[in-house]
């Protein structure tokens, strides 16, 4: 027994220091006892892309050899689909920014999970568009009937 440990004792009376022992000893093998059961940690996942093929490219402005840039916004939900998109940034050409909006809408993901519970998740997307590597036939002509 250390110096201090034996102060302890001699300060207390002879009846008392068996009881005070006991006390200790009963407290270190309480605390020896089974805990409570931990639960267990699920990894969470990110969100993981099934199916997205790029959208296609607008035909009504193919004569015009247009390409650009739109960056959309997508919330995609437990089920993997799109529920909502937004554009961030546009292509300045409404008929790139459409066929981008139309085209997300088709795609598929396994969703991200929390606690091992599908979870919905933001993302940004951007989507490029090229212009036709040649003009269109029909380009320049004038309809019939006219």
């Amino acid at each position: 027994m250390n110096a201090t440990a034996r102060r302890m004792f001699d300060t207390v009376s002879p009846r008392l220091a068996p009881a005070l022992a006991a006390g200790l000893i009963a407290a270190l093998i309480a605390g020896c006892g089974q805990r409570a059961p931990e639960e267990a940690v699920i990894p969470s996942t990110p969100l993981r892309a099934v199916d997205t093929p790029p959208p296609q490219y607008p035909p009504e402005i193919g004569c015009d050899q247009i390409g650009g840039k739109v960056v959309l916004q997508l919330t995609v939900g437990v089920e993997g689909k799109p529920t909502r998109v937004n554009v961030l940034t546009s292509s300045q050409t409404k008929a790139l920014d459409d066929a981008a909006i139309k085209g997300v809408q088709s795609w598929r993901f396994e969703a991200a999970t929390r606690n091992g519970k599908p979870v919905a998740t933001d993302i940004q997307v951007p989507v490029t568009f090229h212009a036709p590597p040649s003009r269109p036939e029909h380009c320049g002509q004038v309809p019939s009937g006219l």
